[in-house]
């Protein structure tokens, strides 16, 4: 079982996730949060799926190090490319997704 005062990490390949972010705030206002916006990257509509599946990696290792206890995936893009994925990877690790939005 999962720390209850672990953090949920929440990521987008921009700054669009926010509004996902603030809707978990006001759902869950004392719910720590971890949130990587992965600008560096964006935007993901012109990736490959693979090369979206190995930022999504690199991400969900960067939660999973920092003990978060499940992962919110705000992105159309990412969710459609790599949340089976991570799934598989991470059986018991709780990965919402956001397809359809």
């Amino acid at each position: 079982m999962a720390d209850r005062s672990a953090p949920v990490g929440v990521m987008d390949s921009g700054v669009g996730g926010l509004s996902v972010l603030a809707e978990i705030r006001r759902l869950q206002p004392l719910e720590s949060l971890l949130y990587v916006a992965d600008c560096g990257h964006v935007p993901y509509g012109e990736k490959s799926p693979d090369y979206i599946r190995e930022r999504c990696r690199r991400i969900a290792e960067f939660f999973h190090a920092r003990g978060a206890k499940a992962m919110v995936l705000a992105c159309n893009t990412a969710t459609v490319a790599a949340v089976a994925d991570l799934r598989e990877r991470y059986p018991d690790w709780p990965l919402v997704g956001m397809e359809p939005a």
